[in-house]
């Protein structure tokens, strides 16, 4: 499933449902979609994520890589949370600059 970020400071995010809930628990927030984050509470959710990420990111550099064979010598390395993360990030970073709520609901917005 997919969850879609609205904002008015920022262009829609959809984003993989399991990487939106952790990114929303990283950030304080229950998780729960659909919901939303008023102005007020954006910048200490935003810092929330942002301390989340990275203890996040120690934990990824600390697991050695998987061990990879010929099969996945054309496969891209995994992408990690900071980077999943980046477009909420600006988001809320931009929606905090605008004083603006950001909400999300399960789907995609249809183009």
């Amino acid at each position: 499933m997919l969850v879609t970020f609205r904002c008015k400071a920022w262009n829609s995010i959809i984003m993989n449902r399991d990487v939106a809930v952790t990114l929303l628990k990283m950030a304080g927030h229950s998780g729960t979609v659909p919901s939303a984050l008023l102005a007020g509470e954006i910048p200490p959710a935003l810092a929330s994520l942002e301390q989340g990420l990275a203890g996040a990111e120690r934990v990824e550099q600390a697991k050695p890589p998987p061990p990879r064979n010929d099969k996945d010598a054309d496969e891209p390395p995994p992408v990690g949370i900071r980077l999943r993360a980046f477009p909420l990030i600006q988001m809320l970073k931009a929606a905090a600059d605008k004083h603006a709520d950001v909400t999300w609901e399960e789907g995609a917005s249809p183009i």
